[in-house]
């Protein structure tokens, strides 16, 4: 930014006399009330002010003693980073900025220059600035740490940080680095206490605190959900993508000023910016609005517009990180599911082949007349059958995911009675139970009539068979048991009013599963771990297809197992077509 040549006088000054700490006279004529000049540490190389002497201050000492024991600004930080920013840009600035020297503070308006040297490049600034008020305000209870002046931006400079802002957050996809990115860039230049960015959700009724900047020291508000409809600045900002500048907010400790302004992408808000300035109050100060050490802190148009265009290219960056991430993990889904069927296929084509070789094996004997009587023909002929029903049992698994993927599963739901169910159960899985010496168990509710559930018979019947053999298949000592209860607890399930659910258990004493490996148990085409489940046999997709067929008729499938070798139970849900008269109260779920 160019400095207009009619608010301050040029700048022809020699570089010996810059070094020179008699220069008082020198620095009098050029007609400001303070003038110094500095180097990019901030150590004073001439010092002048008017008001110096009324308040026993030397230059002299002043050039020679450390910033922290002389005239210096109070967020000294902030203030050399500007330095540094103007000695690099070779461009003047212009600011506004709070000094203080014992217990007194003073109020500016400064003109920072770089000074250039012969090499064209400056390490040093010419400092010229007119006090704002007149007299000193008197230090109550203050720091650098609690106390941040109100900087303007200038407009040429807010276009620089812009694209400073702009260029380093699009230089990456990832969303934290790009949300912290903000707020310490907007932190930084603004001279804010506090600046934090929220992520959003269209329709979401909270944003979640994702990145923040700190100068002050306040608890850490990453993690913190803050409700849109506590927050009128928040709701505003979000409504109308417009920054939104928060009225004064005095609180027993601070006094704050707020600066609001929501991201956004194709008109779609998925941010929140929120600028806080703020000074600590003394115990005095808290019942005195009338002795604040400083004013609160208006924002300027300059910097209201940057932050608008920070917050819309903020917004884009968001949209577009958001957009990779998801293809990202749309694309590590998809290689999972390309490596589990590609496993599964192996899998099935090993679990196909076994009873088709049974089956060929079988009939071969047959054909070529191996059997000694009609007796072992026989059992031929129904170890070639029993594989066969094997066979078929793989291939209606196979079918009926593949509906179930394709979204085709259609079915017919009516009365179900769970007296007839269960006996079905009973009578295929019992005999396979005690050919491996297991103990087999059935306990049903007590009640005086029948229990009849809303479902298809045929497809529960296919869920209970699935998690009774898996049960059966994995377990080589101790037992099963199924056991059901009746739950009264009304729902709704496609526009029909129900009484309540059964809840039906398959128990197991079997090899169990670790608890980091149950998430896989109801993932399509995955088998939970390959160097147990090997010797067992099967496809893996049992647990997936009861899954969805007790979801399509209304339940919820659970499993639970302690960790391996400690056993495991299996629990759905059905709906209850009618409530059974019970010889024992039956579970009242009403109030969940």
């Amino acid at each position: 930014m160019s400095v207009s040549a009619n608010s301050e006088p040029p700048l022809s000054i020699s570089t010996e006399a810059i070094g020179d700490r008699n220069s008082s006279s020198l620095w009098r004529d050029l007609g400001s009330e303070l003038v110094f000049t500095q180097d990019v540490t901030g150590r004073y190389l001439s010092f002048y002010w008017q008001q110096a002497e009324n308040f026993d201050l030397n230059a002299e000492q002043t050039v020679t003693r450390s910033l922290n024991e002389t005239f210096a600004p109070v967020d000294l930080a902030a203030y050399l980073q500007r330095v540094q920013r103007i000695v690099s840009s070779m461009t003047p600035e212009r600011c506004k900025c709070l000094f203080r020297y014992k217990q007194y503070l003073w109020s500016f308006e400064l003109v920072i220059s770089p000074i250039p040297s012969t090499s064209q490049t400056a390490n040093r600034v010419l400092v010229m600035g007119r006090q704002l008020e007149q007299e000193a305000t008197q230090q109550l209870s203050l720091t650098p740490q609690t106390v941040c002046q109100s900087i303007v931006v200038p407009s040429a400079e807010s276009k620089k940080l812009l694209i400073h802002i702009a260029r380093n957050i699009r230089r990456t996809l990832d969303l934290n680095t790009i949300w912290q990115q903000t707020v310490d860039s907007l932190g930084e230049a603004l001279g804010v206490s506090h600046c934090i960015v929220c992520a959003y959700r269209e329709n979401s009724e909270q944003v979640h605190v994702v990145a923040e900047y700190r100068q002050i020291p306040v608890r850490s508000m990453v993690g913190v959900e803050i409700s849109i409809a506590d927050d009128a600045g928040f709701s505003q900002a979000l409504k109308t993508l417009e920054p939104v500048v928060v009225d004064q907010i005095d609180s027993p400790s601070f006094q704050q000023s707020l600066l609001v302004v929501a991201t956004y992408y194709q008109g779609k808000p998925n941010g929140l910016i929120s600028l806080r300035q703020c000074v600590r109050r003394s115990p005095k100060q808290k019942s005195d609005r009338s002795d604040l050490v400083t004013p609160p802190r208006q924002w300027t148009a300059d910097e209201i517009e940057l932050v608008r265009e920070v917050a819309e290219q903020v917004g884009t960056a968001i949209a577009h990180a958001t957009l990779y991430k998801e293809l990202e993990e749309a694309r590590i889904q998809a290689e999972e599911a390309s490596r589990l069927k590609s496993e599964f296929l192996a899998n099935t084509s090993h679990e196909i082949r076994t009873p088709l070789n049974g089956m060929l094996g079988f009939l071969k004997l047959i054909l070529e007349g191996m059997a000694d009587d009609p007796e072992e023909q026989q059992e031929f002929i129904k170890e070639a059958y029993g594989s066969a029903i094997h066979l078929l049992h793989i291939l209606n698994d196979i079918l009926d995911i593949a509906k179930i993927e394709a979204g085709k599963m259609e079915l017919e739901l009516g009365r179900v009675k769970l007296d007839d169910l269960f006996s079905h159960v009973e009578n295929f899985t019992k005999p396979q139970a005690e050919q491996k010496n297991l103990s087999f168990m059935i306990q049903k509710p007590d009640t005086a009539d029948e229990i009849v559930v809303y479902g298809n018979y045929k497809r529960l019947l296919q869920v209970m068979l699935n998690l009774v053999s898996n049960a059966l298949k994995f377990t080589d000592e101790g037992g099963i048991t199924i056991s059901a209860d009746v739950v009264r607890k009304k729902i709704v399930f496609q526009d029909y009013e129900l009484p309540g659910i059964v809840k039906i258990r398959v128990v197991d004493t079997g090899i169990g599963v670790s608890l980091e490996k149950q998430e896989k148990l109801f993932q399509s085409f995955s088998q939970v771990d390959g160097t147990l489940t090997r010797p067992y046999g099967g496809t893996g997709l049992g647990l997936t297809i009861s899954q969805k067929l007790v979801e399509a008729m209304g339940g919820e499938v659970y499993f639970f197992s302690m960790g391996e070798g400690l056993g495991s139970t299996v629990m759905f849900t059905v709906p209850l077509y009618q409530e059974p008269v019970m010889s024992s109260a039956p579970i009242d779920d009403s109030a969940n």
